[in-house]
């Protein structure tokens, strides 16, 4: 292999498929036709010896041998890109750029308002994209270079990622103006025997607040569970819920709050890259730029 020359168009091509599982989607994205696609991929087997690519229902799945070149593939390729954009440089002022991130409704909430308005000051030009995935497939998008960015909770572990502390803010108890519970200080008691609002982007499981609590002994009911804070106002100014939310949401909402009654940590979030775009310089740009919004908060 190390004798051949080998077109690096050609995993341009291989990379667009694994993505897509599709030759003809591939073509799409590459902007070719589809037997331009099939004799690259004609080319890709004769020299890997391999079919790379079984037709099936779901699609071209990879072969085994697939599976095992597409990380180096992906990152060799992110390499020669970032070699081009650091020979450019980058410029705010005139860039046309359009970010793509990975963000919690956290750190949309909590964040974005700032961003976009340092952006149209600073990058007038430039477009942003945010997303949400399961937290699972950030790693591969990130490597893959989907995503440019993530912002997410330090449980986001992975050993191709490069992460910075970007956010940390209390919990607070929050409930309507009129609550029977809102004219006096928040006990334990109050607390665990109120009716809970819990807001999680997962389908189950604990959250900080119940952690905390079983540290204590204690067991909060939870009587509605929701996965985006969007509903929280209206569904709080209508009932007696509580909700434990973070306190920068409780002011973005300008909902009543009350300090917790108990010690809980902080809701930490953190800002990931894959240490092949460690060196592009747009992407450092942003993340200095996401700190210095952090820092106005």
């Amino acid at each position: 292999m190390s004798n051949l020359k080998i077109d690096l168009n050609l995993f341009v091509v291989f990379e667009a498929i694994y993505s897509q599982q599709s030759l003809t989607r591939a073509a799409g994205v590459l902007h070719v036709t589809q037997p331009a696609v099939s004799s690259s991929l004609a080319k890709l087997r004769a020299i890997f010896d391999d079919p790379l690519f079984v037709r099936s229902p779901s699609g071209m799945n990879p072969t085994p041998l697939a599976r095992q070149l597409i990380s180096t593939v992906r990152e060799s390729l992110k390499s020669l890109d970032n070699c081009v954009v650091a020979r450019i440089g980058f410029d705010p002022a005139t860039s046309k750029r359009t970010f793509r991130l990975h963000a919690t409704e956290n750190a949309e909430l909590i964040l974005l308002p700032e961003l976009l308005k340092k952006l149209a000051i600073l990058a007038p030009g430039t477009n942003l994209e945010v997303v949400f995935m399961d937290r699972r497939e950030v790693p591969f998008e990130l490597a893959s270079g989907n995503i440019d960015l993530a912002i997410d909770a330090p449980l986001l572990s992975h050993p191709e990622l490069i992460s910075q502390p970007i956010f940390a803010d209390d919990y607070a108890c929050v409930m309507r103006k009129a609550h029977p519970l809102s004219k006096s200080t928040l006990n334990l008691e109050a607390f665990i025997n109120s009716r809970h609002v819990h807001v999680s982007s997962r389908l189950s499981g604990s959250g900080h607040i119940d952690l905390a609590l079983r540290s204590i002994g204690q067991q909060r009911r939870i009587a509605l569970r929701l996965q985006h804070y969007a509903a929280l106002p209206a569904l709080l100014n209508q009932s007696d819920f509580i909700a434990a939310i973070p306190s920068s949401i409780a002011t973005h909402w300008q909902l009543p709050s009350r300090a917790l009654p108990f010690d809980s940590p902080k809701l930490e979030l953190r800002l990931f890259r894959h240490k092949s775009v460690s060196h592009d310089p747009a992407l450092l740009w942003l993340g200095e730029l996401l700190t210095q919004v952090q820092n106005t908060l």
